[in-house]
């Protein structure tokens, strides 16, 4: 049973796409995760900006999606950064042996940092849930 209900707000200003995610990104919602980098690395944004202070839980799938969102953005030449680390998900970092891999605050010069103040809102219920495959986690980091 989902505590926090999953949302995710994606909006670009300034070619600097933002998408900002809160509740719970378990492998019930981990699909909306790469969905919403997707649309937002279809504008070729300059940076990619992930805002997870709204997140209340992220299991071992969530980080999958966000591990995979940060190879997506790099891939395709996108700056990526990651704000509001909490502390759960520092201590799943911590506990695969990427601490550093999020490096907050690290955005190209010239964008702004603060939440995402406007965007389509997409809630997500449990009743959406989206199976979720990908390949294994030392592929992500690279």
């Amino acid at each position: 049973m989902t505590v926090y209900p999953f949302t995710s707000r994606a909006v670009t200003q300034l070619d600097v796409a933002c998408v900002t995610l809160e509740g719970e990104l378990d492998l019930e919602t981990a699909a909306y995760v790469r969905e919403s980098v997707s649309v937002c690395l279809e504008q070729q944004p300059r940076s990619l900006r992930l805002d997870v202070r709204g997140l209340f839980f992220c299991d071992c799938a969530g980080l999958s999606a966000l591990l995979e969102a940060r190879r997506s953005a790099l891939g395709a030449g996108v700056g990526f950064s990651v704000e509001g680390i909490g502390m759960q998900l520092a201590r799943l970092l911590h506990l695969i042996g990427a601490d550093g891999i999020f490096a907050e605050g690290d955005a190209p010069a010239g964008t702004t940092s603060g939440r995402c103040t406007s965007g389509a809102v997409t809630a997500h219920s449990d009743a959406e849930a989206v199976a979720v495959t990908g390949r294994p986690l030392p592929d992500r980091l690279a």
